[in-house]
């Protein structure tokens, strides 16, 4: 039986629960490809899982993971749309036959997508779960349209600094928030006025520069009471969307007509395929805090904890 490295959780807690272990290389079914993994990234579900992840599906001793860059190097007799040496990336299903903090994963042909040309492997990493996240949650759920207003919370998180340049490409104004250091980077994604959180009431700012109407979106990736919070900051009919847990009293929504997703992720492929074109068009970019190997996951994961990271932590799993 053929083996490959990884770092697997032993069991499910703080960081220190990693460690790192020789596992059998998977093998595909027919409906998956096995690709080589070249680079993964760190996730806030990530650290979920490690601390908790019964509800993903996970039994320790378990590879968890899932971001994917890599090369196709197997394919099952059923695959259609890729073949061996393809470049790939993709974010792998949750629950799923593993994660991607390894040196091979398998994944169904469906949530598989090219990768973008322009992008090296380690850069294509830090897209599919967060790129995905923000597409599904203004494009999909909330369904933006040129010349609306959205507040993103978290405009340069991982998925916040995704969110704040498809905002920007869709043609909308964008109003987000984040730490004053992290400021001149959400201005240079697209944001077209940013809100420092510690210093400045985003409903004040909100209400004075929309002469009181309010946005007509926000997407939520900070959680507790923003949701909340914000229906002051929202025009009669708007859309908010949370990919976090939800506090305090969400009743004046309701009086306000909001529609209000939550939103999970759903693997499929079309989003990577417009993630890609956008890409390649330079219309959204890759925003990377730092990139560490694979050994070093567990120092990753903690200091996403930690909170602050601006764009995305990539793991190396392939040495260039």
């Amino acid at each position: 039986m053929e083996c490959m490295k990884a770092m697997i959780i032993t069991g499910f807690g703080g960081p220190e629960v990693f460690q790192a272990r020789e596992m059998p290389k998977p093998t595909p079914e027919a409906d998956e490809v096995l690709v080589r993994v070249y680079a993964s990234s760190i996730n806030p579900v990530d650290y979920k899982i490690r601390q908790a992840g019964s509800w993903a599906g996970v039994q320790p001793p378990a590879i968890i993971g899932y971001d994917v860059s890599g090369v196709v190097e197997e394919v099952g007799a059923s695959v259609k749309d890729f073949k061996v040496g393809d470049e790939v990336y993709y974010t792998p299903d949750i629950p799923g036959r593993g994660g991607s903090y390894a040196e091979y994963h398998v994944a169904r042909e469906a949530i598989v997508a090219h990768k973008p040309k322009n992008l090296s492997h380690l850069e294509a990493a830090s897209i599919p779960l967060a790129g995905g996240t923000a597409w599904d949650a203004l494009i999909t759920r909330a369904q933006l349209r040129p010349a609306e207003t959205v507040l993103i919370h978290g405009g340069t998180g991982g998925v916040g600094s995704l969110a704040v340049q498809i905002a920007h490409a869709t043609g909308a104004y964008v109003f987000t928030t984040c730490s004053s250091k992290n400021a001149e980077l959400a201005k240079q994604l697209g944001a077209d006025r940013v809100i420092d959180y510690k210093t400045e009431n985003y409903v004040d700012v909100i209400a004075k520069e929309t002469n009181g109407r309010g946005v007509d979106v926000v997407f939520d990736t900070v959680g507790g009471e923003t949701i909340a919070n914000s229906i002051a900051a929202t025009k009669m009919y708007s859309r908010m969307v949370s990919v976090v847990d939800i506090a305090g009293n969400t009743y004046p929504a309701f009086l306000k007509n909001i529609t209000l997703h939550y939103l999970f992720l759903q693997r499929e492929r079309y989003k990577l395929d417009y993630l890609r074109n956008l890409l390649e068009g330079g219309k959204i970019k890759p925003v990377i805090a730092k990139v560490m190997p694979l050994e070093e996951v567990a120092q990753a994961q903690r200091e996403l904890e930690q909170g602050g990271v601006a764009g995305k932590i990539v793991i190396q799993v392939v040495k260039n």
